[in-house]
């Protein structure tokens, strides 16, 4: 049921009438309907947690002795789903979650004995604990990401090798003919359905009714089944903060 880039642009065509084409380059609406599909192929994957995106990363060091604890986040990274960093000081690894705090809350919780470091935005002084691996981390801009520890005797400053994050990741889209947009059979026809409705609506002057019928029956459908796995039913409960 997946399709290539080209496969694409072609059923849409073929659909709206228009010239048949070998090859996306071939003519300028070929290229228009490929961007047109890169849009609404954005568009889904934001406003989703599409499980093959999901994968295990690095955070990236700063590799600063004067803001040890500091990480920015990997290229092109969605969010975050869990931390780990290996606490080991020998050659087996010992992972530890280190947990999420909101920023008021971390602040609240640091050591003014600790190391004075200095925030890359805003220069603002907090502490870190230089006698301790890191339990917690917390992020005040959304671009950095700071732990409250690490252990001068172990090393300068907390290692990228060290770190193994659970993230999702937006993938790369190519405009070429064989390239393959990153969503498994499930979301692939709401993908096509959603891509010929645009098209429709941008070069026909108006959408088709059986387009426009399968989009939304289609996504209705995929909202609970975009998992091979299958999901525990989660209970979604307000949190006030205990």
């Amino acid at each position: 049921m997946k399709s290539t880039l080209l496969q694409m642009v072609q059923s849409i065509l073929s659909d709206m009438d228009a010239e048949d084409v070998n090859s996306i380059a071939d003519t300028v609406e070929a290229q228009q309907i490929a961007s047109v599909i890169e849009d609404v192929y954005y568009n889904i994957i934001a406003g989703r947690e599409i499980p093959e995106h999901k994968q295990l990363v690095q955070l990236t060091s700063l590799s600063n002795s004067a803001r040890p604890t500091h990480f920015t986040y990997p290229a092109n990274l969605k969010s975050l789903v869990k931390i780990s960093y290996n606490v080991s000081t020998g050659a087996t690894p010992s992972w530890r979650e280190i947990k999420y705090r909101q920023p008021d809350y971390f602040l609240e919780n640091m050591d003014e004995t600790g190391l004075a470091v200095t925030t890359v935005v805003g220069g603002v002084t907090i502490y870190v604990s230089n006698d301790k691996m890191p339990s917690y981390y917390t992020s005040f801009d959304d671009n950095y990401i700071i732990m409250d520890a690490y252990d001068a005797n172990v090393e300068t400053n907390l290692q990228q090798s060290k770190t193994r994050a659970y993230a999702s990741a937006f993938p790369t889209f190519s405009q070429t003919d064989a390239f393959e947009p990153d969503l498994d059979e499930t979301l692939f026809p709401y993908f096509l359905a959603e891509a010929k409705s645009t098209c429709f609506s941008l070069f026909k002057s108006g959408s088709d009714p059986k387009v426009e019928q399968a989009a939304r029956r289609l996504k209705s459908y995929i909202r609970n089944d975009i998992w091979k796995t299958k999901q525990a039913n989660k209970l979604v409960r307000p949190n006030y903060g205990r």
